[in-house]
């Protein structure tokens, strides 16, 4: 029988650039690099600079530079507006941006606009839910801004817990109290990779924070094979994942094996590891699957394999489905700087 997994943590730099990554029983599982754009969840006071038609979005004025805001209604050029970054912005486009700014922890995110208290449904033992509402409501008192206690609350201690919600509702009072000027401006910064560790990750039985630590724990292996488009499946399968101008391209390749279940194996495989493969390698947008041959009747196995794959992956992923010519498509949010422009 097989015991828990090992969880380590290793906080470091690259090239004086900030660092973390998580690996599970040895195996990178997660990547986070700092980058020089706008970090995701960067919190902006941003001026209206000029309506796309057509579109239904408006451009902005930041700090850091012009923002792109969707479906917005009723906002006219020059009025200031809050909005948070909420993802990579490719060379040469707009930082893209939304208008609901959320305020997250390791244990609490404070809705201003989303009034309400909600706790994560992960959590599912009673007395435990009653705890957290009675915490949640000692500290959100009469506020009519929204709260989410999020799973990592679970058996953590009551003080902790209340120090998170006290310390995100009052970042987003403050901030809330600086929405209007003339003038853009930068109200909060969005997290770096170590403080992201904290909040996002799970509790590791080690935390390798030490200068080294990726050279110590392998993760400096791992990104030099990164940095190869070629991925080894089992049974001497493998995959191919290019990003291209347009899209990302990824190649599946049965191997040696000639079996008639080969390309049905093959291509589990590649669904099974493919979040973590954009996940380590932050890729994004269109994707397309050019899979192993296998027999249409096999088609809702690998759906299902990938629908389970990607449940479990923290980023926006839209399964779009099959096209005409048997290639299957995905279109994933852009949350993170792509690998290769990290370590060029």
């Amino acid at each position: 029988m097989e015991g828990p997994a090992m969880t380590i943590i290793a906080l470091d730099h690259l090239a004086g650039r900030e660092a973390a990554a998580l690996l599970v029983d040895g195996r990178l599982e997660d990547l986070l690099i700092d980058g020089s754009a706008p970090r995701p969840g960067t919190i902006y006071r941003a001026v209206a600079d000029r309506p796309v038609k057509g579109q239904g979005g408006m451009f902005l004025r930041t700090p850091d530079g012009s923002a792109f805001l969707r479906q917005v209604k009723g906002l006219a050029p020059g009025r200031p507006i809050l909005v948070q970054v909420t993802g990579h912005a490719e060379p040469g486009k707009a930082i893209p941006v939304t208008a609901r700014v959320l305020f997250k922890s390791r244990y609490a995110i404070v809705t201003p606009e989303a009034p309400g208290l909600n706790i994560s449904r992960s959590i599912r033992d009673g007395e435990e839910r009653v705890r957290l509402h009675e915490i949640a409501h000692a500290e959100m008192g009469e506020s009519d801004q929204g709260l989410i206690l999020r799973s990592a609350c679970e058996h953590a201690a009551d003080e902790a817990i209340a120090g998170d919600i006290r310390a995100m509702r009052d970042l987003a009072q403050a901030v809330l109290a600086d929405a209007d000027g003339r003038e853009p401006g930068k109200l909060v910064e969005g997290d770096g990779p170590h403080a992201l560790a904290w909040r996002d990750w799970p509790e590791p039985d080690t935390l390798a924070d030490a200068a080294g630590s990726f050279g110590a724990h392998g993760v400096l292996d791992a990104l030099e094979a990164l940095r190869a488009p070629e991925v080894s499946l089992p049974g001497g399968a493998s995959a191919f994942i290019e990003p291209a101008r347009a899209l990302v391209a990824v190649d599946v390749n049965t191997g040696p094996d000639t079996s008639p279940a080969a390309g049905l194996k093959a291509n589990l495989a590649l669904a099974r590891d493919l979040p973590r493969q954009l996940r380590l390698r932050g890729l994004g947008g269109q994707i397309t699957l050019d899979l192993a041959p296998m027999p249409r009747k096999d088609r809702r196995l690998f759906e299902d394999a990938l629908r389970a794959a990607f449940r479990r992956d923290g980023i926006e992923t839209v399964l779009a489905g099959w096209t005409p010519l048997g290639h299957y498509e995905l279109q994933r949010k852009r949350a993170r700087t792509p690998l290769a422009e990290l370590l060029s």
